[in-house]
Order: C-alpha cells, then structure tokens, then sequence
C-alpha cells in the first residue's frame, strides 16, 4: 500500500486539475493586468521592460528568446523602450555586434510600481478569503512555485 503523501496523481485527475489551473491563471493575470494600464505602456513592452528589471542586463537575442518574439520584433520593442527613457543599449566593448540592454532607473521605478499596484490588488483579494481558503491558497504556494520554475525542457514520464 502506498502512502498518501507518496502517491501520485492519475493522467485524468492530473489533466483535469491543469485545465482548472491554466484558466485560473490566466483569468487572475488579466483581472491584474487592469493595474498595468496606469503605466501607458503596451503588454509587450511591459514584459520586456520586466525580464530586464528582474532579470539584468541582457543581450537582444536572450530578450527575444527569453519574450519568444523574434530579433527584429524586440528591436522595435526596445528602441521604443529606450526612447521612452526606460532601457540603454550599450554596445558591448569586447563584441561591438552585440549590445548588451539594461533598464533605467525610471524603467525600474515604472516596473516596480506597477508590481506594487497588482500587489496591491491582489492583497485585497486574499483579504476577503475566509481564513481556511487563505490558508488553502498559501499552502499551494510552495507547489505551484516550484512548477512554475521547472525546466520548460524537461519532461518526467
């Protein structure tokens, strides 16, 4: 007999519970994206705008790969974003065919008050939760983290 904690879920549960998820997400990320309004800036240059913040400087083809848009598209993106004064584009000095994106100080303001603001909104979702379902939710926190950050190229039988 096998213990609950160890057991796995089935292919129909499993697929059933991914279903859910996968619209609950996406429904929870528009119901947020309503905060992102408040900065004028477009979804895409937004998400731009966020690998750099929260990832570092960058090259053009890691930004493209990293937002799976090609070179040319994250070219407009960035010139855009660096004539709004949001990004520099620094050649890079040992391979000056590279250059290497890194936000502002006004790029990381905007960013990070925008994530303030959808922090904001969220907290007073969670408020309203009666103390058990907050609990639920915290609870799946640590799961749904780790699969959210799971390699997108590994796959378990």
């Amino acid at each position: 007999m096998t213990s609950q904690a160890g057991a796995r879920a089935r292919p129909a549960q499993a697929a059933d519970v991914a279903t859910r998820l996968h619209s609950a997400a996406i429904h929870l990320l528009r119901r947020l994206r309503i905060e992102d309004q408040a900065s004028g800036l477009s979804g895409p240059r937004l998400s731009a705008l966020s690998v750099v913040v929260f990832g570092g400087v960058t090259t053009l083809g890691d930004l493209a790969r990293a937002e799976q848009v090609r070179p040319p598209t994250m070219s407009r993106l960035v010139a855009g974003l660096v004539h709004a004064g949001l990004m520099e584009a620094v050649r890079d000095p040992d391979d000056r065919r590279v250059q290497r994106i890194r936000a502002t100080a006004k790029g990381r303001s905007l960013l990070e008050a925008g994530r303030a603001r959808r922090v904001r909104r969220l907290t007073r979702d969670l408020e309203r939760l009666a103390a058990g379902e907050f609990t639920a939710v915290a609870g799946a926190l640590d799961v749904i983290e780790r699969i959210a950050r799971a390699n997108p190229n590994h796959t378990t039988p």
